[in-house]
């Protein structure tokens, strides 16, 4: 049997494009919004072009966070492309763009132009620095903004160059800060019957996210330094190099650490008055971490972490990702989601990361669309356009 999801009766209209909107709204679909993704006639969405690899015509980058959307394209450019958003906009409970601030308010399609015709819409807007101030104006990416906002400056090797995190991890957490804001919104709706304006950008989320690290600036005035795998607070509480791989170990307090010690046979630390406090070990980090390293490489990563299971510490190996997508409890937790494509045909994507024990994420899942998959189908069932508007709307290319 099927399950519709927590939320739905939600409608969304995305307009935003590349990871971190359409991982929000992605999110939103798992969990049953209705997503309608508008589109460039054409083109499409910019992820559509980033490949290789690609799975047929489709780039698997645009499948990565798009499943579970409707797909229309629509020319926004175009005076009656703009109104189709205008329309969609007063049907729908949420509006989430990511366009540069004031760039839809030449179209008409700015908040305090939408809020007059749609006052319950809730308008996430996603940006690069915030829709004011004096970087309003630029474009942002990912990697830019993780420079600017310090996550490069503290990734990557000690004695090495910054280096950009693997995954676009701003972008994912600004989707996942657009995501709960959302809610949020939603809820205070309920209560005054009125929509609003979200302000989510990527170098807000990245300052927000140095947690630990900027706290440590802003109170002690320390400056942040990289550590390659290494904890800046914390010893010993990163990957060490064994025989023939890695594993990660993190002993994380006081007992952690003697249970450590006796673990790999070497109990005369956890008595060393150089590494008998956390605080101890941090001060002499070098000292303690050159011991442990040349223990870890005398066995294999397998051999470790048969050691370890059982313990109470926390460890595991670094995997690739053959190994990722092999791990039994990554399978356990049915992380792989197969779908029907109508053009790639059963492709594989990464599950919902929750489960409820009341609720369900949607099931079965929309696979991604294809470009304009659902144009003619929206504009009918949802703004009950005639066929001929539509077909007059096709020939003059404002839609797809």
């Amino acid at each position: 049997m099927g399950s519709l999801g927590p939320l739905h009766g939600i409608r969304v209209l995305d307009i935003s494009r590349v990871l971190a909107g359409p991982y929000c709204t992605m999110i939103m679909g798992d969990m049953g919004a209705e997503i309608i993704k508008l589109e460039r006639p054409g083109a499409g969405d910019d992820t559509r072009s980033f490949g290789p690899p690609f799975c047929g015509k489709e780039t698997a980058y645009f499948f990565s966070v798009n499943r579970n959307k409707k797909s229309i394209a629509v020319d926004m450019k175009h005076k009656e492309g703009a109104h189709i958003v205008q329309e969609l906009a007063k049907k729908s409970d949420v509006l989430i763009e990511n366009y540069i601030p004031g760039k839809l308010g030449e179209m008409g399609l700015g908040y305090s132009q939408i809020k007059q015709i749609a006052p319950q819409l809730i308008y996430c807007s996603i940006s690069g620095y915030g829709q004011t101030g004096p970087y309003a104006h630029r474009a942002g990416y990912d990697v830019i903004a993780s420079g600017i906002g310090g996550l490069m400056h503290i990734t990557g090797p000690q004695d090495g160059e910054p280096c950009k995190v693997g995954v676009a991890m701003t972008d994912l957490s600004t989707g996942l800060y657009a995501y709960g804001s959302i809610l949020a919104a939603v809820l205070e709706r309920q209560k005054t019957g009125r929509g609003q304006h979200i302000d989510c950008n990527l170098l807000s989320t990245q300052v927000a996210s140095l947690v630990n690290i900027s706290s440590n600036y802003l109170n002690a005035g320390m400056e942040a330094k990289r550590y390659g795998t290494a904890h800046e607070s914390i010893v010993p509480y990163q990957a060490f190099e064994t025989s023939d791989g890695y594993i990660i170990i993190g002993g994380v307090n006081d007992n952690q650490f003697r249970i450590v010690c006796q673990k790999i046979e070497l109990e005369e630390l956890a008595t060393d008055p150089r590494f008998i406090t956390n605080k101890q070990r941090v001060v002499n980090r070098k000292e303690l971490l050159d011991l442990m390293t040349n223990r870890f490489k005398e066995k294999s990563t397998n051999e470790w972490l048969d050691i370890f299971e059982n313990t109470g510490i926390p460890y595991g190996p670094i995997n690739n990702m053959q190994q990722v997508f092999s791990d039994p409890q990554v399978l356990h937790n049915n992380m792989i989601q197969e779908l029907d494509h109508p053009t790639a045909g059963r492709i594989r994507l990464p599950g919902p990361a929750v489960r409820f024990s009341e609720s369900k994420t949607v099931d079965p899942p929309l696979s991604p669309p294809t470009l304009g998959q659902h144009t003619q189908t929206v504009l009918s069932e949802i703004l009950h356009m005639d066929q001929d508007k539509i077909i007059q709307l096709l020939q003059d290319r404002v839609i797809q």
